[in-house]
């Protein structure tokens, strides 16, 4: 049986963040935290035991190394296609309760968010991020289509409501994180700390700041998607012009047609093209070659 213990909540309980609460992710064992099964559960518990009167909520990570490294792609490649469309439907669900917390949230940034663990942060209201601790620029970004694949948990729809459209949906289809310094000058980030060591902090005073300004109105889909008033206009506006500019490949295609379905049926619509077409192309040969690869790369290092 897996462990489904919450991730220990911690809260202020005096002084400027009273009641805002932080967790941090880790998994015992590993220097990194990479999103599981497992995980997604003991994520699902925490959110469950957050405190209903929170003044705030952040999402941190205690690996010095990075935020979220991704998705567990031997999980991924290992279940049956029902199996696996269950799995991405239980992370698309968890995701949407963090979104769904009625007290401001935000993501703190301090090393590598690839994949899965960029798609969690932005289901938060704000990303704060900081400069790595080893002074090496870290990966932010969405490389699915890299291996010829497809986000799963809503990425399409998120990256361009936080950055140029057009920018984000090409680095989508075409699977090309960005380093921490390129997403600062996007402006991914709401706030960016001087150091790892006020990043907590930096995100304290972000959701307080928030708070001041009004409890965040939840509607079942993250704050910042591309469906919202005044992305949506930019987004369908950016769409045709980068078509002929992505890879003319099956990962970028499914990418194109997630946005498009955000765009005109709505989140839902979105999650379950985004779900249906990471379950089909990781059986393509392109995508079981591109995968394949990826372990042998990582088994050379």
């Amino acid at each position: 049986m897996s462990d489904t213990t919450p991730f220990p909540i911690e809260t202020d309980s005096s002084g400027p963040f009273s009641g805002v609460a932080v967790v941090r992710l880790e998994q015992p064992g590993s220097p990194m935290v990479v999103l599981d099964e497992p995980l997604i559960r003991r994520i699902e518990a925490t959110l469950l035991a957050v405190p209903k009167n929170a003044a705030g909520f952040v999402l941190a990570s205690a690996s010095q190394r990075v935020f979220i490294a991704g998705a567990d792609l031997k999980s991924i490649q290992a279940l049956s296609d029902s199996d696996l469309d269950r799995y991405l439907a239980f992370g698309q669900r968890v995701f949407g309760m963090l979104a769904a917390l009625p007290c401001p949230t935000a993501a703190a940034i301090n090393g590598a968010a690839l994949g899965g663990g960029l798609e969690i942060a932005m289901h938060c209201d704000a990303l704060i991020g900081a400069p790595s601790p080893t002074g090496k620029p870290y990966p932010v970004g969405l490389p699915e289509a890299g291996l010829s694949i497809c986000p799963g948990w809503g990425g399409t729809n998120l990256l361009p409501a936080r950055i140029d459209p057009a920018d984000a949906i090409t680095r989508t289809a075409s699977g090309k994180p960005m380093t921490f310094d390129e997403a600062v000058s996007a402006r991914l980030f709401d706030a960016v700390a001087p150091d790892a060591g006020s990043l907590i902090e930096t995100c304290k005073k972000w959701v307080v700041e928030r708070r001041a300004r009004g409890t965040p109105a939840r509607d079942g889909a993250p704050s910042r998607w591309i469906g919202r008033p005044g992305v949506r206009d930019r987004v369908a506006a950016a769409l045709p012009s980068v078509r002929d500019a992505v890879p003319h490949t099956e990962s970028s295609r499914a990418v194109l047609d997630a946005v498009s379905a955000g765009l005109e049926r709505g989140w839902p619509a979105a999650l379950d093209v985004e779900r249906r077409e990471l379950v089909r192309l990781r059986s393509t040969p392109a995508g079981k070659a591109a995968i394949e690869a990826f372990f042998e790369k990582s088994a050379k290092k």
